[in-house]
């Protein structure tokens, strides 16, 4: 049973992933150049009139800046929350104008299908007008997408359990950021309740919610400023073998990078 995931960018500056089932091809986020994402899509063999949808987390351009082109282009379906749509309307500049039947409104924390993949919303801590993480279940498997945590919570942490892979993010070193250049109310954003999670956190919640059937973690949305991808690693790994956690024998654990497409993953 196909169950595909990948990466094609994964940052501060620009989010796109795409999942696929042999019956469906979604992206979620689109916030880079329409370009860029075809040139992913053709990386993954996809053809971008093959997408189904454009699943959105939240307004904030580097999650929604080539959604509107792809909708235009390709005839794409975008969905997204009512207070999300809301938001993203009066950024028209940046998304542009939305045929109606390609305004596919969702609701947080109830589950919608799309052919053979079960699509579930989940409500997530992040300073945006209603922001969403995402599940999807194919068959017996979980893919689980969690990124724009200003903090880890239960309602998090219940969603994303019994996944076979997450996407997790990892944002930020505390001390570099404290110590980095940012202005003071910038580093009080990311480090609040509504802003990014840091490494140390991103470890200690896979811990918590590891199983035997979790077989792939990806740490996502980096911060190019307040972290390195080697750091983001060894934090989480360095987590993960306290607990006793084989890494990268029992469970494969690598980061998304902020410009280049990740291999495919098969769950």
């Amino acid at each position: 049973m196909v169950f595909n995931f990948c990466s094609i960018t994964s940052g501060s500056s620009g989010n796109c992933l795409y999942i696929g089932t042999p019956k469906v091809n979604l992206l979620i986020d689109a916030g880079i150049s329409g370009k860029r994402i075809q040139n992913g899509l053709e990386q993954t063999n996809v053809n971008p009139k093959d997408l189904d949808g454009i699943l959105i987390t939240h307004e904030h351009s580097d999650h929604i800046k080539g959604a509107g082109i792809l909708s235009r282009r390709f005839d794409i379906p975008i969905f997204a929350t009512a207070s999300t749509w809301d938001a993203m309307d009066e950024m028209e500049s940046m998304i542009g104008k939305i045929k109606p039947d390609h305004r596919q409104v969702i609701e947080k924390d109830k589950d919608f299908i799309i052919d053979d993949l079960i699509i579930h919303p989940y409500s997530i801590p992040h300073d945006a007008a209603d922001p969403v993480g995402y599940t999807f279940v194919h068959g017996d498997k979980k893919i689980s997408i969690a990124t724009d945590l200003g903090h880890m919570n239960d309602h998090v942490k219940n969603n994303i359990r019994e996944s076979n892979l997450i996407l997790l993010e990892s944002n930020h070193d505390i001390d570099m950021l404290k110590s980095g250049s940012y202005p003071y109310y910038l580093k009080r954003r990311i480090l609040g309740d509504k802003g990014h999670l840091c490494n140390e956190i991103a470890g200690k919640t896979l811990v918590e919610i590891f199983h035997d059937k979790l077989k792939t973690v990806i740490l996502g949305h980096l911060s190019k400023e307040n972290n390195y991808p080697d750091l983001a690693y060894m934090s989480v790994k360095n987590e993960l073998m306290g607990a006793g956690i084989e890494v990268d024998g029992r469970l494969e654990l690598t980061v998304a990078s902020r410009e280049e497409i990740s291999k495919i993953f098969e769950v």
